[in-house]
């Protein structure tokens, strides 16, 4: 996450200079010290005289070029500017930064008349990196898109200074790598108050002032939530009479500093509250809207979506691990007719989008479960700033302020130009079917001494926990705390020990070196196992490592037991069970393989596999399995065999206190070996028997259980082994 000085100082009294380096970096010293790693420091403003806003009036082919083109810019002179540009994420009516002919840009770029291809260049257009701003340096940086032929939007004149335009001042920027347990720090306010616990600087939230009038909000839409369990809270602000302005200089440099795009002030109050509170909101065209009214519900298999980004998002619906297409649960937001307008939580759909028509905006701001939002951007491949915050989980108290906060910097950008005024209509739209509840956690003194090895009292972890949110009471073993509400990740007594430490300063932790008996050395079984790597690589197999999650559904095709290991929170239905065998992740390998003309290949896996928990115990069986699929154009049944004595001779084993178990003998053996003979074909297998019984088995793959994978009909070899044996 980008981050500014000069925002964190609308939240601290920092008193730092944004030219003095070394004040910058012991900021940043700090911060790295509280697990808030800064990256980079970036300090931006300076060499942008010269660089004017351009108007794109028209743009045109040079002969015998194929990557440059001719722009003729309008940059407030009284003819036109001719341009050579090498860019083409942009069109006719966009306005671009243009640098003059002797500007000096911030990377020590002079620009001169140049002459390429036959045309004249008295320029040059610039990406956000040749400006030293933050964006994607393969296209240009543009400010606004009215349109061919449409008029500037209001505050942007052609010829005007960039730097007078985006309001830049000297500014550092902090790039800091946010851990996936720290949801709070997805904000700027998040980031000022760990900062001010830290320095010792009184953290506050400027208040939001928003004057309302005429017609009250509940009379001109309403909101709902129909999925209590996936969003529990959903609000709503309205606001009409808007026109289409720019958002304050302010408001733009800071997203470009933060790495995202002005668009207008409807779209940028919402991006910039998200980056500065936190929580992501959704602003609907209200009259593109059935009913005037948005629900949150679940989707229903089939239904179809058109996202903000142009693609057609068929929801409810998802490929498994096979290739089969199955029921999935996902969220979205409908309106009065019931018809999708947005994926919850991920992105909204372009039948609702905020234009340059648009005059009434409906406002949503709402609290979605986490797991619903991941799986659903995982799914779908969307990851936008909006559902990364949400699967870390996003303050379900917030909600009001942002959208008061958006709708003040929508009202503040048309003041500036002096346009209309948008009329906030009086009362907060909201429906919330699950009371809130403070989680409260008891830190014990002893347990926070014992694991951090200091000799911290309770109330000086009170006073270390306290700037930041989490209130305490003195009990008899500690303290009990109570967790704040932007604080979702801190749910066990260790998440609170976690965090006196953070500001104790892991630097005043004495560290204590771990003791082994055995540093550098091998042990017997290590060893083992790197002989027999060596032997199946010698055979011509090559490593493969699948996930230990899988389908529960791919698995019971596979002929997997009915009910195998569950995990209580999955993030996609495909993973949402242990697997009890390698065989369907090295099935979906072969698979893949094969479809990529890759088909004549050997495998094999050391892995985990996992059964259900005997009767009366807690915790699911875990044992090491390995696995050997033999997919070369003559192998079958034989080259398994092969592949076993390989093994028998290269581990050294005693291969006749070892039975090879067929017909009747294979019968007799048959309990307890399930899980051995899974996949193998009925005629062509055979179970591995030791002194303790079956410890593997092998053969050739049950042709159904390559169909079942879409993998044509062959023979493949597959020889399976539990390594504990």
């Amino acid at each position: 996450m980008r981050v500014p000085l000069s925002w964190l100082g609308d939240f601290l009294p920092l008193q730092i200079d944004p030219t003095d380096r070394a004040a910058l970096g012991e900021l940043g010293r700090q911060m790295d010290s509280l697990g808030l790693v800064v990256e980079s420091i970036d300090q931006v403003g300076a060499g942008l005289d010269g660089v004017v806003l351009a108007h794109v009036l028209e743009i045109s082919p040079i002969e015998g070029a194929d990557r440059i083109r001719r722009v003729l810019v309008d940059a407030g002179r009284p003819d036109p500017i001719e341009i050579v540009c090498g860019a083409w994420n942009f069109q006719a009516g966009d306005v671009v930064p243009l640098a003059t002919v002797g500007a000096e840009l911030p990377n020590g770029m002079v620009i001169t008349r140049r002459k390429m291809r036959g045309a004249v260049s008295d320029g040059m257009l610039c990406s956000p990196s040749e400006l030293g701003l933050p964006g994607d340096s393969s296209g240009l940086l543009v400010l606004a898109s009215p349109g061919k032929g449409a008029p500037l939007p209001e505050g942007i004149e052609a010829g005007m200074a960039l730097a007078e335009h985006l309001g830049i001042v000297p500014d550092a920027v902090y790039d800091i790598a946010i851990e996936v347990n720290r949801p709070d720090a997805l904000s700027v306010a998040g980031i000022a108050r760990d900062l001010g616990a830290r320095l010792g600087l009184p953290f506050t939230v400027p208040p939001v002032a928003i004057e309302s009038s005429g017609t009250a909000a509940s009379a001109l839409a309403s909101v709902a939530t129909l999925a209590p369990s996936a969003c529990d809270r959903i609000v709503g602000r309205v606001v009409t009479g808007i026109t289409p302005v720019v958002s304050s200089p302010l408001v733009a440099r800071r997203l470009l500093l933060s790495g995202m795009r002005p668009i207008n002030s409807v779209v940028d109050a919402s991006n910039y509250v998200m980056l500065e509170l936190g929580q992501p909101t959704h602003p609907y065209d209200l009259d593109r809207l059935a009913g005037h009214r948005i629900v949150a519900r679940p989707a229903r298999p089939g239904e179809v979506l058109v996202t903000l980004d142009g693609a057609e998002q068929r929801l409810g619906r998802a490929l498994d691990a096979l290739g089969v297409e199955r029921d999935v649960e996902e969220l979205v937001i409908a309106d009065g007719d019931d018809r999708p307008v947005g994926l919850a939580g991920v992105m909204g759909g372009a039948d609702s989008e905020v234009s340059e028509a648009t005059s009434r905006v409906l406002l949503e701001a709402a609290h979605f479960d986490p797991l619903v939002v991941g799986r659903a951007a995982k799914r779908r491949g969307i990851r936008t700033e909006a559902s990364a915050r949400f699967e870390r989980g996003v303050d379900p108290e917030i909600a009001p302020r942002s959208a008061d906060r958006v709708l003040e910097l929508i009202v503040e950008a048309a003041r500036r130009v002096d346009a209309p005024l948008p009329v906030v209509a009086p009362g907060l739209l909201e429906d919330r079917p699950v009371p809130p509840v403070r989680r409260r956690l008891v830190l014990r003194t002893e347990r926070l001494n014992g694991l951090l090895g200091t000799a911290l009292e309770a109330s000086e972890a009170a006073r270390l926990l306290e700037p930041i949110g989490f209130d305490s009471t003195p009990v008899a073993e500690g303290l009990e705390v109570e967790v704040p509400s932007f604080r979702p990740d801190v749910s066990r007594e260790v998440d609170l020990i976690e965090e006196v430490a953070r500001h104790h300063g892991y630097e005043a932790i004495t560290p204590t070196q771990r003791r082994s008996a055995n540093v550098g050395r091998l042990s017997v079984r290590q060893q083992t196992i790197r002989r027999l790597r060596r032997i199946l690589a010698g055979s011509g197999a090559m490593e493969a490592w699948t996930s230990s999650l899988v389908d529960a559904r791919a698995e019971e095709r596979l002929g997997g037991p009915a009910r195998p290991v569950g995990l209580a929170n999955p993030i996609v239905a495909e993973e949402s069970v242990l697997r009890t065998s390698l065989l369907a992740g090295l099935v979906a390998a072969l698979r893949h393989n094969v479809a990529h003309r890759n088909g004549e290949l050997r495998l094999f896996e050391l892995g985990a596999v996992f059964a259900a928990p005997p009767d009366g115990e807690e915790w699911p069986e875990e044992s090491e399995q390995l696995a050997v699929l033999l997919a070369r154009g003559d192998d079958d049944v034989a080259s398994a065999l092969g592949s076993w004595e390989s093994l028998v001779e290269g581990l050294r084993l005693e291969p006749s206190v070892i039975e090879l178990a067929q017909g009747d003998g294979l019968e007799e053996r048959r309990n307890g070996a399930g899980r051995q003979l899974v996949g193998l074909h009925p005629s062509r297998r055979a179970l591995l028997v030791g002194p303790d019984g079956p410890f593997g088995a092998l053969g050739e793959l049950d042709p159904a259980v390559l169909e079942l994978a879409g993998i044509p009909t062959r023979r493949v070899g597959w020889l399976t082994l539990d390594v504990a044996r």
